[in-house]
């Protein structure tokens, strides 16, 4: 009889910290994307950000609702169709790809507004909308993106950019990382500032980048900022980021494992209080 109450007690303890577990839902483009997908990183990226959040806190589980490619503009323009559910908690890690494709930041009025699809500020209205219905007491995590170098994908060279060391269509980087913090500051919500973390610096995130000398033709390793200016062809040069050149990025832009390390260690102290 002891030992049937004994089970008992331990499937009611089981059963509560069950009930009890917190949903982190995920919102970003391809950073978040790869956490599940390791193999289309070349499995240069063993664990991403989200596992190893869930592995050192227990009692939280995460929903990844990251797109691969897509900017805030295209989450706000899905938002109905994403399939969003009620959760404890909602992060959103966006803005990379819509400085890369040019769309225009707009102001904090766009924001105030609920202006519209038109710009960064007004597609972050729209989500945070869609987030607040679903769930009014849910914390909000925003997360403005962080620095990047020169990005070539490891599947396929043509795929690439220049780093955030050269505005695109006239916008920084930062522009809309400060879009972010200050979307942030005016709700009230958390705030985890990639951009400006020490510990993310552009020319810590990788070692070097593999390119040919263009006086000599000959490979030699660059570091930066030296080889901002070193011209790169998909079409014959070699992949310039071998494995040695990985450090807080495998690719110049998409989070190593050290970066993910770095990410969710920050995303830890956050949701531990």
């Amino acid at each position: 009889m002891k030992k049937i109450f004994l089970f008992l007690a331990i499937l009611m303890i089981t059963s509560s910290f069950s009930t009890n577990q917190k949903v982190w839902v995920a919102i970003g483009d391809s950073i978040t994307y790869l956490n599940d997908h390791a193999k289309e990183t070349g499995n240069r990226v063993t664990k991403g950000y989200m596992t190893l959040v869930v592995e050192k806190l227990h009692g939280i589980k995460y929903i990844n609702q990251g797109h691969n490619g897509w900017t805030a503009g295209d989450i706000a323009k899905e938002i109905e169709s994403l399939g969003l559910s009620k959760a404890d908690v909602y992060s959103v890690f966006l803005g990379t790809n819509d400085w890369w494709f040019g769309r225009p930041v707009g102001t904090i009025d766009n924001y105030k507004n609920n202006a519209g699809n038109e710009t960064f500020f007004g597609s972050y209205r729209i989500i945070i909308n869609k987030l607040r219905s679903l769930s009014k007491n849910a914390r909000i995590i925003l997360v403005a993106p962080m620095q990047r170098v020169n990005f070539v994908s490891s599947n396929d060279k043509k795929n690439n950019a220049w780093g955030s060391y050269k505005d695109k269509n006239g916008q920084s980087l930062e522009q809309f990382a400060n879009a972010i913090v200050s979307i942030a500051q005016l709700e009230k919500l958390e705030v985890i500032d990639l951009y400006h973390n020490k510990q993310l610096k552009i020319e810590n995130l990788v070692h070097f980048e593999r390119l040919k000398n263009p006086e000599t033709g000959q490979y030699k390793d660059y570091k930066y900022p030296d080889f901002a200016n070193i011209p790169f062809n998909p079409e014959t040069d070699e992949y310039p980021y071998p494995a040695e050149a990985i450090n807080l990025t495998y690719d110049g832009l998409h989070p190593s494992d050290k970066g993910n390390e770095i990410i969710a260690n920050i995303f830890i102290e956050k949701l531990k209080k």
